[in-house]
């Protein structure tokens, strides 16, 4: 190939050798990527032999569906190892292809919910397609949960510090499958169209607040929310082992929750009111039946969510109380009689 005196080929030359077209050499040196080392007497450009592994590092790369641009950052980087002596291999390969990864991470995501979203459509009957082609048809592929966290930071007490918020954001916004089946699309959209709603059913955002929400302070709701936390953890536990709702360290620490937040006392009294209280409460219990379609295995049972946690422990604490009550454990007083910190919960 480099068989002239001055140990050079043409460009036609450096195209056949490594199977390209004469165009795509001209792209890539007119763009600075492969330098010519000369050009003949009639103008021609003239190529080394370092062209070829240049020019089959820049295909290899390229082929890895890198942009121009970082091709170019690759090919700056390793000229300026070449030039240091010992260097290594650098950080700038592992990064563009760490990047290209996740790239293509989205992209297949998003493939595969597409795929789900169309199985959806095409397995429904007939009538019902165009209704469910515009529920899927509003959610984004590969899905984001944005809406499901601007509904709960709506709902979340405002003063509530973002450390607190982003750990229930957590625990209460479901992240979508990598893989899902058509229920999950669904269950996915129907999620995101209830949580687009006006709140109430347009009665307004202030109709969906729990009474826990009048707390004044951020310490306040942070500490409401750091102990339903781990009071929800306890009962998911009893959820996923079938336990029936019953008194306990998750019950315990449900109501503990409230008594440090309310600066009150753990008494049967107490316990009494705030059952009245929390079944009082506006529900999103469709929120929750929905994320746990979302995140539960096909097939398996449902996994707990705060929603189904909140639930459990919220029997747990009506039928202690009932118990009580039967017993004469518990003073009953006139309706609505409750220490001055729950009453203004």
């Amino acid at each position: 190939m480099f068989s002239s005196h001055d140990g050079l080929c043409t460009i036609g030359e450096l195209a056949e050798h490594l199977g390209v077209s004469v165009k795509t050499v001209r792209f890539y040196s007119d763009r600075g990527l492969l330098p010519e080392a000369s050009r003949s007497a009639g103008g021609h450009r003239r190529y080394g032999p370092d062209a070829v592994e240049r020019l089959g590092l820049i295909r290899s790369l390229r082929g890895l569906d890198l942009p121009v641009p970082e091709v170019r950052r690759l090919l700056d980087e390793q000229d300026a190892q070449d030039g240091r002596e010992g260097a290594g291999a650098g950080g700038a390969l592992e990064d563009a292809v760490a990047d290209r990864l996740r790239v293509l991470g989205s992209e297949l995501a998003a493939l595969r919910w597409r795929e789900a979203a169309l199985r959806l459509v095409q397995e429904c009957p007939s009538v019902e397609r165009p209704d469910r082609l515009r529920l899927v048809g509003a959610v984004a592929a590969p899905p984001n949960t944005a809406s499901l966290a601007r509904f709960w930071r709506s709902w979340l007490p405002p003063r509530m510090p973002a450390r607190s918020v982003t750990a229930f954001l957590e625990a209460a916004v479901p992240p979508p499958p990598d893989d899902p089946l058509p229920a999950q699309v669904l269950a996915f959209a129907r999620l995101h169209a209830f949580v687009t709603r006006p709140c109430g059913d347009g009665a307004g955002a202030g109709s969906c607040q729990p009474r826990a929400h009048g707390v004044t302070g951020a310490r306040a709701s942070a500490v409401l929310y750091a102990g339903l936390a781990e009071a929800y953890d306890l009962a998911g536990a009893e959820l996923r082992r079938g336990a029936e709702p019953s008194p306990g360290e998750a019950l315990d620490g449900f109501v503990d929750a409230y008594t440090s937040t309310y600066g009150a006392r753990d008494t049967p009294a107490f316990r009494r009111v705030l059952a009245g209280r929390l079944a009082d409460d506006p529900r999103i219990d469709r929120y929750w039946e929905l994320t746990a379609e979302v995140i539960s295995a096909p097939g398996g049972p449902p996994e707990p969510t705060p929603g189904s946690a909140h639930d459990w422990l919220l029997a747990a604490l009506e039928a202690q109380v009932e118990v009580a009550a039967g017993q004469g454990g518990a003073r009953r007083g006139p309706v609505g009689e409750a220490p001055v910190s729950v009453a203004r919960a």
